[in-house]
């Protein structure tokens, strides 16, 4: 059975990659270092504020999130997804670093894109038990983390390779850097990131882009400077995988 898109999910929120954009004055969210994981992080809403629904844009990345309704999986986006707390939720969470989430979920990250799945469907009774082991654990975020990466596997050995080469150049001449046809290329990328490597060069060079405007940079020099043609380009790249204007998300 196919995995299927959960509304509302937790959130996925990434101020700091442009995942989603700060939304709730009332709500927290926090970042940690995980080690082989691109971050742990939390997100709360008291109980007496007002439920929020904000947008989350892809970033190339895969969530693990543990609420109290179990364990989510949010799969590689290709565009925007609404993501809504309730009063009073909490989330724990951990992103995966590109390509590297499959060993754990046991399926090709294109199972589960553009999709919120609970981990249940994927893990059957043991995602169960490591929802209960979080919500038993004194430090969940803690437990979540430790739990996941024993897990960690290697992943597909031409991720770095393709993660690099995107981002440098043309995907004909990823594949021939690597020694593979370009049909293998796609195959395997679909597998490791959830995208063709053509999708996945657009949304980390969107997410470069991301990281140079919120530091201050004019737009059309971040444009330059993100591998755009120009500030059109840029502008309509943005409107594209976020489905708002590039100031929206700063």
């Amino acid at each position: 059975m196919s995995p299927t898109v959960r509304q509302p999910p937790p959130p996925t929120a990434n101020q700091a990659t442009g995942s989603a954009r700060p939304s709730g004055r009332q709500r927290t969210y926090r970042e940690y270092p995980a080690p082989g994981l691109a971050c742990a992080w939390t997100a709360a809403l008291p109980a007496d504020a007002e439920p929020f629904v904000q947008r989350v844009v892809p970033d190339g990345c895969v969530d693990l999130m543990w609420s109290r309704d179990g364990i989510l999986v949010a799969g590689p986006d290709t565009g925007p997804l609404p993501a809504a707390m309730r009063p009073g939720d909490a989330v724990v969470a951990v992103r995966f670093r590109p390509g590297t989430a499959p060993p754990v979920l046991g399926v090709p990250a294109d199972a589960v894109r553009d999709a919120r799945v609970p981990l249940r469907e994927l893990w059957g009774a043991q995602a169960d038990r490591l929802a209960a082991d979080v919500a038993a654990a004194g430090d969940r975020r803690a437990a979540l983390v430790a739990a996941v990466r024993e897990r960690l596997g290697p992943p597909d050995p031409l991720v770095p390779a393709v993660v690099a080469g995107v981002a440098r150049g043309r995907v004909r001449d990823v594949a021939d850097g690597l020694g593979i046809g370009e049909r293998q290329l796609r195959r395997r990328s679909l597998a490791a990131f959830g995208y063709g490597p053509k999708t996945l060069q657009r949304v980390l060079r969107f997410q470069r882009a991301l990281r140079l405007a919120r530091a201050g940079g004019a737009l059309a020099e971040v444009a330059y400077a993100a591998g755009y043609a120009d500030q059109a380009h840029f502008a309509h790249e943005v409107r594209d995988l976020a489905g708002e204007p590039v100031g929206n998300l700063l």
